[in-house]
């Protein structure tokens, strides 16, 4: 259980479980760092993951990071819409999709608050969903230099992380924001966004 500072953005992952469904949620500073950790943690390292063509640039540059190579898939028309699996994994980039009861057994879910298109409007954060304890708890320290979710004069640290954590003031947001998806008889649908993408297929530096 998070304590002082930390707890508000716990409070926040709850809610975020509460709307979409997911057993887990774990909050970080954007969601190219979410996709990086889910695919980190998938271990990707020399496999090749499919995506659509047109997609936000960062998806393509996590799975390089990760130590995964880019497969381009073509796609109809000029815009993207909705979530979709990053082929080989069980992650999804939902950066398209916020809604009710929208995650997906078995999978890892990553969303994204940033930007003016997004239903939950943070300014900059993203989340992981998953219904994997283990991924959960790897994921939490992960985000947080591999610390626990104390100070760390008192953490016993003995993992290796990055430095993605969701500041408190932006879960505070979060958690007020949230109230938007709620109605009198119950948590409201959201459509999926469609949003126009380059084809990134054409670009080298990816075809790595």
């Amino acid at each position: 259980m998070a304590e002082g500072v930390y707890k508000i953005t716990e409070q926040f992952e709850e809610c975020l479980c509460k709307y979409t469904g997911a057993p887990y949620a774990v909050a970080l500073d954007n969601q190219s760092n979410a996709l990086f950790l889910a695919l980190v943690w998938s271990d990707i390292r020399g496999k090749e993951i499919g995506i659509p063509a047109r997609t936000y640039p960062s998806v393509p540059c996590e799975i390089l990071h990760a130590g995964g190579r880019v497969r381009f898939t073509p796609i109809q028309g000029k815009t993207l819409r909705g979530a979709y699996p990053l082929l080989g994994t069980k992650v999804w980039d939902s950066a398209l999709r916020f809604t009710v009861n929208m995650y997906l057994p078995g999978q890892i879910m990553c969303l994204s608050f940033t930007g003016p298109y997004k239903h939950l409007k943070l300014s900059k954060g993203g989340a992981i969903l998953t219904d994997d304890e283990a991924a959960w708890n790897w994921f939490k320290r992960a985000r947080f230099s591999g610390r626990r979710e104390c100070s760390y004069h008192e953490d016993q640290i003995d993992m290796l992380g990055w430095n993605f954590y969701m500041m408190p003031e932006i879960a505070a947001r979060g958690l007020l924001l949230m109230n938007q998806f709620y109605g009198p008889d119950g948590p409201l649908h959201n459509e999926d966004l469609e949003i126009e993408y380059p084809d990134l297929s054409r670009f080298e530096v990816y075809k790595q």
